[in-house]
């Protein structure tokens, strides 16, 4: 493990300090991964991709464990005091890695290989998108697709928020939203839309899908959670476009007893992803 100290903001930190802009990130392929977790988890899951990890000698000595996923991947350690470290981030808690972009499946590959993906369209900000890619780890799904007019995945705020979870699963572009679900419908998907005013309730097409049979008992062309289902979510702050939410086989809507006008996007992809999940296991352990 090469280990370098450096004390003074160097031509190597202002080219890192770059990274922070899109530009750069796609000029040299290269992206920023902060935090003790997302840390690890590159670490643990992808170190291939790694290139050079910066950090304090206190967050190492706070994370040992990091030092040691390091040192087995026998990668660029460049340790820099604490004041040098937040000039190149308030937010990663003394630790950071400059890495690439993990490779990704062609769209038509990963439906294929999936039962649950989640379309994320026009999904503006960081903090949503890296939650939902976080939401759609936990809960199981295979991949997350990403529309025109999202954030980039390559966004250091998206990385950070999905807490390493980036390196567990794929994150798909589909440019064109029309196309990418003309190509999941043709794969054997339902697309399901999650949207306050809806043909569905959520709780109901659990219900339906919980009822012990294992078979599948409703009309072709309703909704049935134990099929292959592809989530769409809208922009944070507008929705669904008239012509977005008609690419879907269906809106489902999230029954609410309380008095909040709505949930959060990350939230809804949430609890939708996770009654799919359940569904599907439950028809899977009825076969």
């Amino acid at each position: 493990m090469p280990i370098k100290e450096i004390s003074a903001k160097t031509g190597q930190l202002k080219k890192v300090q770059g990274l922070y802009r899109s530009a750069n990130r796609r000029k040299y392929g290269q992206i920023i991964v902060e935090g003790p977790q997302a840390v690890r988890e590159l670490l643990a899951m992808q170190p291939a991709l790694v290139r050079d990890v910066y950090a304090t000698e206190s967050a190492l000595g706070i994370h040992p464990d990091l030092a040691q996923l390091i040192a087995r991947a026998d990668l660029y350690l460049h340790l820099l005091p604490a004041d040098l470290f937040l000039e190149l981030s308030q937010d990663a808690q003394g630790i950071l890695a400059v890495a690439s972009m993990p490779e990704v499946p062609a769209l038509s590959q990963l439906l294929q290989e999936s039962k649950l993906l989640v379309f994320a369209l026009r999904s503006a900000d960081p903090g949503n998108l890296g939650t939902i890619i976080r939401a759609a780890d936990a809960f199981g799904a295979q991949g997350v697709v990403i529309g025109a007019g999202s954030v980039e995945v390559t966004n250091p705020k998206v990385i950070r928020a999905s807490v390493g979870s980036l390196f567990h699963l794929p994150v798909v572009a589909a440019p064109d939203a029309t196309d990418f679900v003309a190509l999941a419908r043709s794969s054997g998907f339902q697309v399901c839309a999650a949207h306050g005013r809806a043909d569905y309730y959520l709780d109901e097409l659990a219900m339906r899908a919980s009822n012990g049979s294992g078979t599948c008992d409703l009309r072709a062309e309703q909704i049935d959670l134990r099929k292959p289902t592809i989530w769409m979510l809208g922009n944070e702050a507008h929705g669904f476009s008239e012509q977005e939410l008609a690419l879907a086989d269906s809106a489902v809507a999230i029954r609410m007893s309380g008095r909040a006008e709505s949930l959060n996007v990350a939230m809804a992809a949430s609890i939708c992803l996770y009654t799919s999940a359940q569904a599907q296991l439950l028809a899977s352990h009825l076969e």
